[in-house]
C-alpha cells in the first residue's frame, strides 16, 4: 500500500495540496482526475521525490520517503512523465532496454533482449524494434516509453496523461495491458487522465482533485455524479451506466458564450 498522510504543497500563493491524505492499494489501477492547474502532475512528482512537500509523509510497504533515501525510493517506480521527447539516436528496442539500465552491460544477454521484444509485442510495436525513435509519431513514442516503464518491473507505476497522443485502438491496448499487469503483479498503478469515460472504465479507484484538495475518492460508479462534475469542472453532464455498471459521462454543450466566460474566470482565479 502507498500511503500519503497530511501532504501539503504550494508554489507561492498557488496551493497544490492542502493537507491531503489517501491510500492506494496494491493490485489496483488508481486514476487522478481534476481541472487543469489543480496539481495532478505535481502530486506525481512529489510521490516520485522530484518535489519536496512543505508538510506530510509518503510511505510504501512500511518504508517512509525522505531526502536521504531518494535514490533507493525511486528504484521502486516506473514513472512516465508527460511530454517526454525522444530526441536521441537510439532504436526503439534500445530505448525499451533502458528500462533495465542497472542490468545492462557491454554484452546483452538473450533473456533481456527477449524480454524487451516481448514487451513491444504485447503493445503491438515489435515491428518497429529497429526503427530510430526520432522518426516515431507522438503516440508511438508514448507506447515505447510505456514499454520501457514496464521493463523496470516496478512496484509502483505512475503515468502522467499516458494516452494523450494515442488513437482509440492504442488507448485500449495500453490501458488494457496496464490493468492486466497491475493485477497480475500486484502493482500500485497511478495515472492521470483527462478523459472521464476512460477513467470510469479503467479505474478501480478514482481520486478527484480540485483546488489542492481531494474532494472525492472511490469506485467510479459510486462517486461520479452530475453534481460532482458540475462542482469540479463547472460543466453540466448526464451520467448513464452500461450493462456492466460502468458510468458514461455525456456533457451538455455550452449555450452561447456562457462556457467561455465561466472558463476565463476560473483561469484568472488560479493564475
Amino acid at each position: 500500500m502507498l500511503e500519503v498522510s497530511n501532504l501539503s504543497l504550494a508554489f507561492g500563493d498557488l496551493v497544490l495540496a492542502d493537507d491531503m491524505s489517501f491510500r492506494l492499494n496494491t493490485g489496483q489501477t488508481h486514476v487522478i482526475i481534476g481541472p487543469n492547474g489543480t496539481g495532478k502532475s505535481s502530486l506525481l512528482k512529489t510521490l516520485f521525490g522530484d518535489i519536496r512537500p512543505q508538510k506530510g509523509s509518503i510511505q510504501f510497504s512500511g518504508e517512509v520517503f525522505n531526502v536521504k533515501n531518494v535514490t533507493q525510493w525511486r528504484r521502486q517506480f516506473g514513472y512516465m512523465p508527460q511530454d517526454i521527447r525522444l530526441d536521441v539516436g537510439l532504436s526503439v528496442l534500445e530505448v525499451v532496454l533502458l528500462g533495465q539500465l542497472n542490468a545492462l552491460s557491454l554484452k546483452l544477454g538473450d533473456s533481456l533482449l527477449e524480454e524487451a521484444l516481448f514487451a513491444l509485442e504485447q503493445i503491438g510495436l515489435v515491428s518497429l524494434a529497429n526503427q530510430d525513435v526520432r522518426t516515431l509519431s507522438g503516440g508511438q513514442c508514448q507506447m515505447v516509453l510505456f514499454a520501457q516503464a514496464l521493463m523496470r518491473k516496478p512496484k509502483i507505476l505512475m503515468l502522467d496523461e499516458p494516452v494523450s497522443a494515442l488513437d482509440l485502438h492504442f488507448q485500449q491496448v495500453m490501458l488494457n495491458h496496464l490493468d492486466q499487469q497491475t493485477k497480475a503483479n500486484g502493482w500500485v498503478s497511478l495515472m492521470i487522465l483527462h478523459d472521464l469515460n476512460l477513467a470510469a472504465q479503467y479505474a478501480d479507484n478514482l481520486l478527484v482533485l480540485k483546488g489542492g484538495r481531494l474532494v472525492a475518492q472511490g469506485a467510479p460508479a459510486d462517486i461520479l455524479t452530475p453534481q460532482l462534475i458540475k462542482d469540479v469542472y463547472g460543466v453540466n453532464v448526464d451520467i448513464e451506466f452500461d450493462g456492466g455498471g460502468v458510468p458514461f459521462v455525456r456533457t451538455h454543450r455550452f449555450s452561447g458564450q456562457a462556457g467561455i466566460h465561466s472558463n476565463t474566470s476560473q483561469i484568472k482565479a488560479v493564475s
